[in-house]
This record gives C-alpha cells, sequence and structure tokens, in this order.
C-alpha cells in the first residue's frame, strides 16, 4: 500500500511541477514587479585594444608607438525600483486605458449577446428533424477549431479594401474606426457563435420528450415554448455559457492583433492589446503587470457573480 500511494505521488508529481512553473510562479512574479518600476537600458562603454598583424605583433604608428582601435560594447541593463501602488494608480488615470476600456466594454456588450442569441437560435433549429443534419452540424462547428491569429489574417484578406472580395462594396472595414470595431465584432462572431450553439444543442437534445408532449397538450404556442418552458430549463446552461464567453471575451487580443493591429489608430485596442504593447513593445513591464491584474480583478468579480448567481438559482 505504500509503494502504491508513492507510485501515485510520482504521476502527480509532472502536473504539480506544471501548475507551479507555468501558473503560481507567472502569477507571483507578475505581482511582485507590479509594485515595482522596471527599467531596461543599454550601456555602451568603449575599450582601447592595441591592434596587432597577422602575426599577432602589435601594429607601430610612424612614432613608434603602438596602434590602437576602440571596441564598442553594449550591454543590456535592467533595473528595478519599488514605487508600490503606483502603477495601479497610474492606471487609473490613464486615458488611453479608459479608452481600451471602452473599446472592450462595446465589444463584449455587443458580440457577446449576438453568439449566444444566434447559438440558441441555431441550436433550436437543428434541434427539428432536417435533411442533412449531421453534415450541417459537422459544417457548424468547423469555425471553432481555427486558431483566432489565422482567422484575423484571413478576414482580414477579406475585409481587404482593394482587391479583397468585399472590396466592391466600398465600405472601410478596416479604415474607419467604426467599421473596423465591427469587423472585429462581426469575426468573433462569426468564430464563436458555433461554440453557443454546439452547447444548446446537446442541452436541448438532453431534455425529455414528455415536457414538449406535455406543453403541446396545455396549448402552449412556440413562443411560450420557448419562453416558459425552455429558457428556465436551460438557465444554467445559459448562465456557464454566458460565463465562458464573457471570460473569453474580456481577453480580446487576437483578432485585434492580426485584422487591425489596434487600429485605425487606437479605435480597436483592446485592453489585453495595450497591456501587450506596454509590456513587450514599450518594455514598461510594471505597469502592464498592473494592467494584467486590473483585468483579472476584473474577471474575478464577474465569475464570482455569476457562480453566485447560478448557486442561487439551484437553490
Amino acid at each position: 500500500m505504500r509503494w502504491t500511494s508513492r507510485v501515485r505521488f510520482l504521476f502527480l508529481m509532472p502536473a504539480v511541477i506544471w501548475v507551479l512553473a507555468f501558473t503560481v510562479f507567472p502569477l507571483g512574479y507578475s505581482l511582485y514587479i507590479a509594485f515595482h518600476k522596471i527599467e531596461q537600458k543599454v550601456e555602451v562603454t568603449r575599450e582601447k585594444v592595441p591592434v596587432v598583424d597577422e602575426h599577432g605583433e602589435p601594429v607601430l604608428t610612424k612614432s613608434g608607438k603602438p596602434r590602437t582601435r576602440n571596441i564598442v560594447h553594449k550591454n543590456e541593463v535592467s533595473t528595478s525600483e519599488f514605487i508600490g501602488g503606483f502603477n495601479f494608480e497610474r492606471l487609473i488615470n490613464d486615458p488611453q486605458v479608459w479608452s481600451a476600456v471602452r473599446v472592450t466594454a462595446i465589444f463584449v456588450g455587443v458580440a457577446v449577446p449576438l453568439q449566444l442569441s444566434l447559438g440558441f437560435l441555431l441550436a433550436l433549429l437543428f434541434n427539428q428533424h432536417l435533411f442533412g443534419r449531421p453534415a450541417l452540424r459537422a459544417v457548424m462547428i468547423l469555425p471553432i477549431f481555427a486558431t483566432p491569429i489565422a482567422v484575423g489574417y484571413l478576414f482580414f484578406t477579406i475585409f481587404y479594401e482593394e482587391g479583397g472580395p468585399l472590396g466592391f462594396l466600398g465600405i472601410p472595414f478596416l479604415s474607419n474606426p467604426d467599421w473596423a470595431l465591427f469587423s472585429i465584432i462581426l469575426v468573433d462572431v462569426w468564430q464563436w457563435t458555433p461554440f453557443c450553439f454546439l452547447v444548446f444543442l446537446a442541452a436541448l437534445q438532453g431534455l425529455p420528450d414528455e415536457l414538449y408532449e406535455a406543453a403541446r397538450i396545455d396549448g402552449a404556442s412556440a413562443f411560450d415554448m420557448i419562453t416558459k418552458v425552455l429558457l428556465p430549463l436551460l438557465q444554467p446552461t445559459i448562465f456557464i455559457v454566458l460565463l465562458l464567453r464573457l471570460a473569453e471575451a474580456l481577453k480580446l487580443f487576437d483578432i485585434p492583433f492580426a485584422l487591425t493591429g489596434g487600429g485605425p489608430g487606437i479605435a480597436t485596442q483592446s485592453y489585453s492589446f495595450l497591456a501587450f504593447r506596454t509590456g513587450l513593445r514599450f518594455f514598461d513591464l510594471g505597469y502592464a503587470s498592473a494592467m494584467a491584474y486590473g483585468l483579472l480583478i476584473i474577471v474575478m468579480i464577474i465569475v464570482t457573480l455569476f457562480f453566485r448567481r447560478l448557486r442561487e438559482s439551484y437553490e
């Protein structure tokens, strides 16, 4: 028995190391640098060295002195200075942050409800007896398996105004700020509506047929069937799907990165994209970590509220 328990811990060890190395340590270290000002500088030093010939002998000038040359050394130096909560105070007062929050809020407020609504309606449609339903269902879920970066570059070619497939429409999909944000929402809805559709379809097919028959006997219309029978029964599923899509949509990064680059200007610069630029392009790592923890706090509040509401619905 003792040997068996040791083997069990041996098999668990890779997972424990993985969690500690790629979850716990990054969280702790990013929290540490969020309270510091991290600066990366390049120190340049010059050193005089004698010039030698092919035999290793020093080369002399006409006056008989050894000839020298300058060698430039460049060293990257990283400095860390504890500044307390200054990065979080700066986060609250930064207009770029509030602009990114606005872009993210518009995206979440439009894209997520659209995905849930379209997914639910498509699930209702595919829950009926349709010709070729298995093949159509397989085609419907294909966008889920594409990576967001690839999807962004794909739609970049589709929305391209000069020579793109939709160029004849004359719509500035990527050059106009409002249309650029609309394009990002459209691409995200195209990719993630099938996920909502798949979950809702599985939930609908798990309901017993007796519920539908009892509702029809009671004279319920199609609208009553949806609002008074299906939606109340699917409430836990709807909450779970909404929670998953909210948590993912708040981290919007891939599609703006590939499709618009955050532009035109900062019209499509999401909160996560701003944190990426701050940390990995401008190398303000402490401020970028504070941004990341700000997003983490928001997501944790939303998740807590939704789980509390879900628990109340079960009780």
